[in-house]
C-alpha cells in the first residue's frame, strides 16, 4: 500500500518519523471506514450531478468503492497494515488500486474537513439510534418487572434512613422516568447530529455546482449546515452526545448503587445471578457484585471525555484546526461504554433474584408509619406542625419500650392526647399507608398500574 499524502505538493522533505506516528489517526479513526465509503458514494452521485462525473466514472467510482468495502469486510485486520495518515487516505490509496487516477477526481471540490465532519455525523447517528434501542429495552424490562412485583412494599430511604413505606414498582419506576428524560436528551442530541456539512469544503464552500440538499437527503440527514466555516468547525454535536451519556451513566450508576446495597447481607432485597457476578481469590464464601460495581466506576471515565474536549474546543479559532482530531478516541470509547453499562444493567435486571419478604420486614422496622399517625391527627384538625412534633416523642417513647407503632397500647397514645382511639391502628397497616398516596405520581397500586400503563405506551410510541 502506498504512503503518499493527500497533502504533499507543498513540502520538499520528508516529515520526521515521529511527527508522521503523532500526527497519524488511522488507528482509531480506521472506526470510519464504512460511513466514509457512504459518504463517498453519495458524493460521487453528487459530482454526476454536477457534471464532474459521468455516468461512467461514477459507476467505476461506485463498483471500486464498494470493492474496497467487501475487502475490509472480508479482512477487517488489513488495514492495520496500512502507514495511511488517516481513515481518508487509506480509503483513497485502496480505491486508487482499483479504478486508478479516477479515485483521485472523487476529491472535486471537497476536503477532509467537511469529510471527516460529514464521516462523524453519519457514526454517530447510527450509534444514537442503537442506544435508543438499548434504552427502550432497558426500560421494557423495568415495566415487566414493575408488573410482575406490583404489590410488594420496600422501605423508601431518604438519607440512607428508612423513612416511608413504597411499593417496589414504584421505586423501579423512578428510573424510568429518568431513562424516559436520557431519551430526550438522546433525541435532542440526534436533531443537532442530523445535519449535513458535506459541500462546505475546506472552510469557504465550493465552486462547483454541487446540490447540497440532494447530497443531504441522498445520505439520510433531515438538513443541511448554514455556514461552511461553522460546519467544518462544529463538534457540539459531540459534547451534546457525551452530555447525554454522561447524564444517562449518572442514572444507571445510581441504580447500581442502590442494587449493590440492596445486594448486600445488610439489606438482602435482592440477590444478584451467578452470571453477573465474582468471588473472592482467598474468602470462598464472597459473592460480589462487580457488574455493577464497574458501570458505578465508568460513569467518571465518560464524564472525562466531555470535560476533555469541552476542553479542547475552547481554545480554538475558527475554522478547522487539527486539535478537533482529539474529538474522536473519546467520542468512541464513550459510545462503547454507553452501550457496554447498559447491556450489563440490562442483563442484571432480567437476572435478579428479588427477596419480597425480607423487603416487606424491613417496612415494618423504623417507624416508617409514623407519617400516617400526623395525618391521622390532621384529619381531626390538629394542625400538622404540633401533630409532627406530638409524634415524633411518640416514637421515641416506642422505640424506650421497645415497640413498634402498631404494638404500642392506646393507654400509651392517649397519655398524649384524648384524639387518639382505637381506629388509629388501622391507618398504621402499610398496605393502608401505601394505597392512600393515590394522587398522581404516587405509590398507591392503583397510580402504580396506571404509570406502568403509562409507560408501555410511552415505549410503544417511540419504537
Amino acid at each position: 500500500m502506498p504512503t503518499k499524502k493527500l497533502w504533499g505538493g507543498r513540502f520538499s522533505s520528508e516529515e520526521d518519523p515521529f511527527f508522521s506516528d503523532f500526527n497519524r489517526s488511522l488507528p482509531f479513526d480506521s472506526e470510519l471506514l464504512e460511513v466514509d465509503i457512504l459518504g463517498s458514494l453519495a458524493y460521487a452521485r453528487a459530482l454526476e450531478r454536477a457534471g464532474v462525473f459521468n455516468r461512467r466514472e461514477r459507476l467505476s467510482v461506485e463498483k471500486g468503492l464498494r470493492g474496497v468495502l467487501k475487502d475490509h469486510l472480508r479482512n477487517p485486520g488489513f488495514i492495520e497494515e496500512s502507514r495511511a495518515e488517516d481513515v481518508h487516505t487509506y480509503v483513497e490509496q485502496a480505491l486508487t488500486g482499483k479504478v486508478g487516477a479516477l479515485a483521485l477526481k472523487l476529491h472535486t471540490g471537497r476536503s477532509r474537513n467537511d469529510q471527516v465532519a460529514t464521516d462523524l455525523r453519519l457514526y454517530l447517528l447510527q450509534k444514537e439510534s442503537g442506544i435508543e434501542k438499548r434504552i427502550l429495552a432497558l426500560l421494557h424490562t423495568l415495566a415487566d418487572l414493575a408488573d410482575e412485583y406490583l404489590g410488594v412494599i420496600l422501605p423508601g430511604y431518604t438519607h440512607l434512613q428508612r423513612a416511608q413505606p413504597v411499593l417496589f414498582s414504584h421505586y423501579l419506576l423512578s428510573y424510568a422516568e429518568m431513562l424516559l428524560r436520557d431519551l430526550e436528551r438522546l433525541g435532542d442530541a440526534k436533531s443537532r447530529t442530523d445535519v449535513c456539512p458535506l459541500g462546505s469544503g475546506a472552510l469557504s464552500g465550493t465552486v462547483y455546482n454541487i446540490d447540497r440538499k440532494a447530497l443531504a437527503h441522498d445520505l439520510g440527514f433531515s438538513t443541511v449546515s448554514g455556514n461552511s466555516m461553522d460546519a467544518v468547525s462544529d463538534r457540539d454535536f459531540v459534547l451534546d452526545f457525551l452530555f447525554f451519556a454522561c447524564t444517562l451513566q449518572i442514572h444507571l450508576s445510581r441504580l447500581s448503587e442502590d442494587f449493590i446495597l440492596y445486594n448486600s447481607g445488610e439489606f438482602s432485597f435482592l440477590q444478584m445471578d451467578d452470571s453477573v457476578a465474582s468471588g473472592s481469590s482467598l474468602m470462598p464464601q464472597k459473592k460480589n457484585p462487580d457488574a455493577l460495581e464497574l458501570v458505578r466506576s465508568k460513569t467518571g471515565r465518560t464524564l472525562g471525555h466531555l470535560v476533555s474536549l469541552m476542553t479542547v474546543l475552547k481554545g480554538t479559532p475558527m475554522t478547522y484546526n487539527k486539535d478537533l482530531q482529539e474529538d474522536k478516541e473519546g467520542l468512541f470509547d464513550a459510545i462503547k461504554t454507553t452501550e457496554d453499562c447498559l447491556h450489563m444493567v440490562q442483563l442484571v435486571l432480567e437476572r435478579v433474584h428479588l427477596n419480597p419478604q425480607r423487603m416487606q420486614e424491613s417496612a415494618t422496622q423504623g417507624y416508617l408509619n409514623a407519617t400516617e399517625l400526623a395525618d391521622y391527627l390532621v384529619a381531626k384538625n390538629m394542625p400538622f406542625r404540633e401533630a409532627h412534633s406530638l409524634i415524633g416523642k411518640i416514637v421515641v417513647r416506642a422505640s424506650e419500650l421497645g415497640l413498634t407503632l402498631e404494638e404500642l397500647p392506646i393507654r400509651e397514645y392517649q397519655s398524649f392526647s384524648p384524639l387518639f382511639e382505637e381506629d388509629l391502628y388501622g391507618c398504621l397497616d402499610l398496605k393502608k399507608a401505601v394505597a392512600r398516596r393515590k394522587e398522581l405520581g404516587g405509590t398507591s397500586p392503583a397510580t402504580v398500574k396506571k404509570a406502568i400503563r403509562t409507560l408501555r405506551r410511552k415505549i410503544q410510541k417511540y419504537r
